[in-house]
C-alpha cells in the first residue's frame, strides 16, 4: 500500500496502517510514566515513538498482547528475534525448544511456550519437542506460526475434521484467544494418528481456498499454499506447514526476514557490532577482545519496558551484541 496515495479514503488508511492503535499506545505509555517520558518533551517522545514503530524497535521487552496486535509488530518482533540471536546460527549452535523460549523471553517476558512448542513440530514434524534444532530451522518456523497463528488454528480445524471423516463446512473459524488452547489440545489428542495417515491433498486445498476466502486475519497467499499440497498426493498438518515455512514467497509476503540462505548475513548489524567491539577494546576498563564486559550484560538484562523510548533505541545495538554472546557462551 502506497502511504501517500491521496486516494485512499482516510478510514481505510487508518485501518490499514493501525494509526489509531499506535496513537492510542503512545499516550498510554505517555501517561502511566509521565515523569519519566516528559523530561525529554512530549514532542521529542511521540517523534522517537513513531521512530521506533517505523524502525522495528518497538517491540523490544514489550507484552505479549503488544507484540502480537497487529501485522507489523509481528513483523518487527520476527525481525528483532533474527537480528539478536543470528550468532547462534553463525556459531553452529543447536538449541531446544525451552532454550528458544528462553530466548524469546529474554525480548518478550510473557511470551507463550505454547507457540513456541507449536513451531518447533513444524521443525521437527512429530511429538517430541525435546530434540535439537538449528536455528535456520526454527526461525522460519518460527515467523510462520507467529505471524499467522490465527489462519494456521483454522487449517487445523479443518484438518481434524478431514482426518476423522467429518464435514468440513462445519468448521468455525476460531478467535485468536484460542488459537494457543486449540493447537494444544490437535496435539494432544492427534499427533500419533496425523503422522501416520494424512488426509488427501486435493481436499485439504478446497478447503483452504474456502478458507482464505471468508478469513479476516491475515493467511499466506493461496499460490504458495497450493504449490506445497501439489507435492504429493497426501498431505499432514506439519508436512504441509514444513513445506510453508520453506517458500520464500513467505519471507516476501512478512517482510522480516532474508531468504534461508541470506539468514547469517546482515551487514548493516555486523558494521554496528564493530563499532561497538572497538568501543569495548578502546575504552581502559575492556577485557579480553573475545569477551563482552560483565556491565553490558548486566545493562541488556535489566532493560526494562518503562525505560524511556530515547534509552530504549541508544541500547539496541548494546542489547544485539550482548545477547549473542551471552546465548552463544551459555548454550
Amino acid at each position: 500500500m502506497n502511504r501517500f496515495n491521496p486516494v485512499l479514503p482516510v478510514d481505510e488508511y487508518l485501518v490499514e496502517t493501525n494509526v489509531l492503535f499506535y496513537l492510542n499506545d503512545a499516550l498510554t505509555q505517555l501517561l502511566e510514566h509521565k515523569e519519566e517520558y516528559t523530561q525529554f518533551g512530549v514532542i521529542r517522545y511521540f517523534a522517537e515513538y513513531f521512530s521506533s514503530v517505523k524502525n522495528s524497535n518497538h517491540v523490544l521487552f514489550r507484552e505479549y498482547n503488544y507484540i502480537k496486535a497487529t501485522p507489523h509488530n509481528r513483523a518487527s518482533f520476527i525481525k528483532v528475534f533474527w537480528r539478536c540471536f543470528r550468532q547462534i546460527g553463525r556459531s553452529g549452535d543447536v538449541l531446544s525448544m525451552q532454550e528458544y523460549s528462553s530466548v524469546l523471553q529474554l525480548l518478550c517476558p510473557d511470551f507463550p511456550v505454547e507457540l513456541v512448542q507449536s513451531a518447533a513440530r513444524i521443525v521437527l514434524m512429530d511429538d517430541a519437542v525435546d530434540y535439537l534444532m538449528s536455528f535456520a530451522d526454527f526461525l522460519y518456523a518460527f515467523q510462520l506460526q507467529f505471524y499467522y497463528q490465527e489462519f494456521l488454528a483454522s487449517v487445523l480445524a479443518i484438518y481434524q475434521d478431514l482426518l476423522f471423516g467429518k464435514s468440513p463446512n462445519t468448521v468455525i473459524v476460531p478467535t485468536s484467544i484460542a488459537v494457543e488452547q486449540l493447537s494444544l489440545l490437535a496435539t494432544e489428542e492427534n499427533s500419533t494418528q496425523e503422522l501416520q495417515e494424512g488426509v488427501e491433498a486435493s481436499m485439504l486445498a478446497e478447503c483452504i481456498n474456502g478458507l482464505c476466502d471468508r478469513f479476516k486475519h491475515s493467511h499466506p497467499s493461496r499460490t504458495c499454499m497450493l504449490d506445497v499440497l501439489e507435492q504429493s498426493p497426501k498431505a499432514t498438518y506439519y508436512s504441509f506447514l514444513m513445506g510453508l515455512a520453506k517458500q520464500d514467497a513467505i519471507n516476501t509476503d512478512i517482510g522480516a526476514l532474508p531468504n534461508k540462505s541470506d539468514v547469517l548475513v546482515d551487514p548493516e548489524m555486523d558494521q554496528e557490532l564493530l563499532k561497538l567491539i572497538s568501543q569495548i577494546s578502546a575504552s581502559p576498563g575492556s577485557t579480553s577482545s573475545g569477551s563482552v564486559p560483565g556491565g553490558l550484560r548486566e545493562t541488556q538484562k535489566k532493560a526494562s519496558p518503562r525505560r524511556s523510548i530515547h534509552h530504549r533505541r541508544r541500547m539496541e545495538v548494546e542489547s544485539d551484541g550482548s545477547t549473542e554472546e551471552t546465548d552463544s557462551s551459555e548454550s
